[in-house]
């Protein structure tokens, strides 16, 4: 692993992949948020895979979901039938004594085609009753991004799901009270020699030091990591830095420590900085040769808010951090205290960038919002309709008390070119604290109605 850690120029996106068919898929400019009379479309390199290609490359044959019959530790997805609504509840709790049968969130879902199958993984992070204060990282397949198939225990073959990466055990390191995937990206680099490239996670590690805040936080649980109801203002606030972790199969993971003592790629900012008590949610995206961009969220205690900042890097491992880009929401708004768990898609055609994003409001409650920038690095705007997805209400369903870490993903291209479909990805919070994963679908261009998952429809 020391040559893959002595990466440091010209990395790309997606690589020399036997075949790569950007297909393109239409998407709102932020004119279209306000006034939905147009739309610009935007390219998404979808995996397109030559099915004659070696199946031992690093990203071909390894999530997949037809292997689920010659291999008996896949589980298929189980739905708890105690819910009083499990309307758009996709993958749910763990059952038994897995590693995920306490909590679980932080989806980050990737679609794979090929000429003659459709390949879907989620790495997501979870936690179990016999561990309750550590997050782990799993892995989930599935054929159509809706049915999902898991597995209990650790992986051990390449073709296993479930647990794929838990906390250091180094006392030293910034991950040593669990880890979060924010991002996992196919990369290549003329530093690392492999026939398909290898993935590399983004993730957030948390370590138990608690933050002193004096910041307002009244009514608020702000722990971190971010606890599923609100509850006691006097939690403490775990300390958390963005990370990045290597594989070649998605599945066994190497850390590669960055430039701050602990391994971690960057460390909070300086007192009275915005992004003082910690970083977390480091997403990654590609704008260009020798420009990856990361978006983060912090808690500014000066101004009682959550926020969303940027970082930009040449090598993928080491950052500079360009500041705040997303506070607080005005008055009454949805995010009033802030947005957090940013995920961004950027609009190859006009160079525009879209972001979701959990909005918190004033009771602690959460909804996802969308945001717009023309260049990703500045003068984003809210999308004035308010939240894009709101909690199911009071009803006991189970995501009635909130959701959040917002995940997109395009699906099909329709005849003028427009998406048919957008899946958007989220983690629900129901009574007690109960999560789960959920997904909410919006046809075509309008992004203002994301409804939730009710079946296919013929």
């Amino acid at each position: 692993m020391e040559a893959i850690a002595a990466i440091n120029s010209q990395l790309t996106l997606a690589p020399k992949w036997p075949e790569i068919r950007p297909q393109t898929l239409n998407f709102h400019s932020y004119t279209t948020l306000i006034s939905r009379n147009k739309t610009t479309p935007l390219i998404l390199a979808h995996c397109t895979q030559n099915p004659n290609a070696d199946k031992q490359s690093p990203v071909d044959g390894h999530c997949r979901s037809s292997d689920s019959p010659k291999n008996p530790q896949l589980q298929s997805q189980p739905i708890s039938p105690n819910l009083s609504s499990t309307t758009g509840l996709v993958f749910d709790l763990g059952a038994g004594d897995s590693w995920d049968n306490l909590e679980i969130g932080s989806p980050v879902v990737k679609r794979f085609l090929s000429d003659d199958e459709e390949r879907w993984c989620m790495w997501y992070h979870g936690r179990s009753r016999e561990n309750p204060a550590f997050d782990s990282i799993g892995l989930a397949v599935s054929g159509n991004g809706i049915h999902w198939e898991r597995g209990g225990q650790g992986v051990r073959r390449n073709a296993d799901v479930g647990l794929v990466m838990s906390r250091s055990d180094n006392w030293w390191a910034f991950d040593t009270h669990g880890v979060r995937p924010s991002e996992v990206m196919v990369m290549s680099s003329n530093k690392v020699r492999s026939v398909a490239g290898v993935y590399w996670m983004y993730y957030t590690g948390y370590f138990p030091a608690s933050v002193d805040d004096s910041g307002d936080r009244s009514g608020l649980n702000f722990c971190n990591p971010d606890m599923a109801l609100p509850g006691d203002a006097n939690s403490d606030m775990l300390n958390s830095l963005p990370g990045l972790a290597i594989s070649q199969d998605g599945r066994h993971w190497a850390r590669i420590e960055g430039e701050h003592h602990t391994g971690a790629l960057l460390d909070v900012g300086d007192d009275g900085e915005w992004d003082s008590l910690f970083l977390a949610s480091p997403q990654v995206i590609f704008h260009g040769a020798g420009d990856l961009r990361m978006y983060y969220h912090a808690y500014d205690a000066e101004n009682g808010e959550f926020a969303i900042g940027l970082a930009r890097s040449r090598d993928g491992m080491r950052w500079l951090k360009l500041g705040k880009v997303l506070g607080a929401g005005g008055k009454g708004a949805f995010d009033e205290r802030g947005a957090m768990n940013p995920r961004v898609v950027r609009n190859r055609e006009n160079g525009e960038y879209v972001m979701v994003y959990e909005g918190v409001g004033v009771d602690g409650r959460r909804a996802i919002g969308m945001a717009a920038s023309a260049d990703g690095l500045k003068g984003w705007r809210r999308a004035p309709e308010g939240p894009v997805l709101e909690s199911s209400g009071d009803g006991g369903g189970w995501d009635c008390r909130g959701v959040g870490m917002p995940w997109l993903v395009g699906v099909g291209v329709g005849v003028g070119g427009e998406s048919e479909e957008w899946r958007l990805y989220y983690r629900g919070i129901g009574e007690e604290g109960r999560t789960g994963i959920g997904l909410a679908v919006c046809h075509g261009s309008d992004f203002g109605s994301f409804r939730r998952w009710t079946g296919f429809h013929f």
